[in-house]
């Protein structure tokens, strides 16, 4: 399994549209196999910092495919899956507004405070 993974793995990518699978280079598919030694399933933000550049300029570079097969006829191994979520502060809610009672009931304790 180990050796089918070097020869011809690719990576899941978890997008918010789906999996996405990537086919990496051999020296790629090496360090990667050394990034998932221990884990199959790696968030991006967990990974170093050169492990996300090389995650993100491999997606960039490469058309995602939505089912990886070798030869056409077998499903690629898969070398490990990358969690891709957007950033948590893309669509920030908007800000709150006090309730006009509320505001109003608050206003009217502070003017009667001696």
């Amino acid at each position: 399994m180990l050796i089918d993974k070097l020869a011809a793995g690719v990576v899941q990518v978890q997008t918010p549209i789906g999996p996405r699978y990537i086919m990496p280079s051999f020296l790629q598919r090496v360090y990667l196999l050394w990034v998932f030694r221990n884990f199959p399933i790696l968030p991006h933000a967990v990974l170093s910092g050169r492990q996300q550049r090389m995650i993100d300029r491999m997606c960039s570079e490469q058309v995602f495919a939505s089912l990886p097969y070798v030869d056409g006829l077998n499903e690629a191994p898969v070398i490990g899956i990358i969690e891709r979520r957007p950033p948590a502060g893309t669509n920030p809610l908007p800000p709150r507004r006090p309730v006009a009672s509320e505001s109003a009931g608050m206003a009217a304790e502070v003017r009667q405070r001696p």
